[in-house]
């Protein structure tokens, strides 16, 4: 079941994990807007881990103002993340 539905406003998490992650820095703390959900996939980080049994989580795409990226730019970015990078933001960030 996926926590989140297109148009909420998300935060990625400000992690900085030892091992592997998929979160691009450029993003961590940052907000933006899940335009959709990507099915459930085995979470990559525990995959190169060598956990045998990865956790399995939603994927979301989530798009994110360039200026609030870059400083500048009217155009969106977007980056596919699973649930467990993302928190709740309020909804006037996004």
């Amino acid at each position: 079941m996926s926590s989140f539905t297109a148009g909420d406003a998300v935060r990625v998490r400000p992690v900085d994990p030892v091992g592997h992650t998929r979160v691009p820095r450029y993003i961590r703390g940052h907000v933006g807007r899940i335009v959709d959900a990507q099915g459930q996939w085995p979470l990559a980080d525990d995959r190169a881990a060598g956990i045998t049994e990865p956790r399995v989580e939603t994927v979301y795409t989530v798009a994110f103002p360039a200026r609030e990226l870059w400083g500048e730019g009217t155009h969106e970015v977007t980056v596919d993340l699973w649930e467990s990078y993302l928190e709740r933001a309020a909804e006037e960030r996004a």
